[in-house]
């Protein structure tokens, strides 16, 4: 028992020295490659990406298309091989009201919405990010000024602006990337500028300023990667929001037009045809699921492993 009792303790020491002798950042990648549903939801998003990337290969191996219309082959179920001309065609989830390839246009989608997703929170980002540490580090009017407009932007429902927004403006890629990028910044910023307020006051910082250092090299060197980690956290949360907003759009009428396909005016369209088509729901609605589900589950992992206060296992 005594033996037993004394090898715990050598065990606890050494990890504890190790800890004291890493950096935050390698102590989180330790936590995220022991993270299994972390990894699992990295994976998944990965071949979700990997696929609709590699869509045009996909489909001409399958020889189908998405934007190609027959009226002799609607409503097709999945897993239904055609031959036309002597060419083999597979549609693997079975075709939609204009004889178009669903599984082409689920991937073809996906390149829509995650450009949507992806682009539209990194410009947020870089908005929102910019602006917390402008604001928290200098304060005075500019800050002032930028607490008023988040707040008046806030004081207005977020799909009340969007729907306002985007019935101004013609509803395409670009357009969604530009409104969902300009209204996202917010949160964002609220965030980074509350970090800002609290790191300009630490120790490294004043010491930083004392022996002469830019406020540039300040906030760039000292402060930005120190926000980090609620930059990473904050990036998969707002992927997995603006895909619910694309789709929430589309839902409404407001979104991408056909026949650009994304997943979420597919999933609009489906709907007409619930009774006569019901495998036209499921895709697109499994992608939208899976896709946001694994950006919280991914954003709730770095959270932990960047978390300072937590205890490895």
């Amino acid at each position: 028992m005594a033996s037993s009792a004394v090898a715990k303790l050598n065990d606890v020491s050494k990890k504890n020295e190790r800890d004291v002798g890493e950096s935050l950042t390698r102590v989180a990648t330790r936590r995220l490659r022991r993270d299994k549903i972390t990894l699992l939801a990295i994976a998944v998003i990965a071949i979700i990406t990997l696929m609709s990337a590699a869509a045009p290969i996909i489909s001409n191996a399958l020889n189908v298309s998405y934007t190609k219309t027959n009226a002799q082959e609607t409503f097709l179920p999945p897993m239904t091989v055609t031959v036309e001309d002597g060419v083999t065609s597979t549609h693997v989830l079975g075709t939609d009201d204009l004889g178009r390839d669903v599984f082409s246009r689920l991937l073809y989608a996906g390149q829509v919405s995650l450009s949507v997703g992806f682009i539209a929170a990194v410009l947020s980002l870089t908005i929102g990010v910019t602006l917390g540490i402008f604001t928290g580090y200098y304060g005075g009017l500019a800050d002032d000024f930028t607490n008023w407009v988040i707040a008046t932007l806030t004081s207005i429902p977020s799909l009340f602006l969007l729907l306002i927004v985007a019935a101004v403006l013609q509803p395409t890629p670009t357009t969604l990337i530009l409104v969902l990028g300009f209204l996202g910044w917010t949160g964002t910023t609220r965030l980074v500028r509350g970090e800002t307020l609290s790191l300009r006051e630490r120790e490294y910082t004043i010491s930083a300023r004392a022996i002469g250092a830019s406020d540039r090299r300040i906030m760039f060197n000292h402060i930005l990667p120190n926000v980090f980690s609620v930059i990473v956290i904050t990036l998969a949360i707002d992927i997995g929001a603006l895909i619910l907003a694309e789709a929430a759009l589309s839902f409404l009428g407001l979104g991408i037009k056909p026949p650009i396909p994304s997943w979420g005016n597919m999933l609009t369209k489906s709907q007409e045809f619930f009774t006569r088509g019901p495998f036209l729901v499921w895709p697109p609605g499994i992608m939208i699921f899976l896709t946001v589900l694994c950006m919280y589950v991914i954003g709730d992992g770095v959270r932990d492993a960047f978390d300072p206060t937590s205890k490895d296992k």
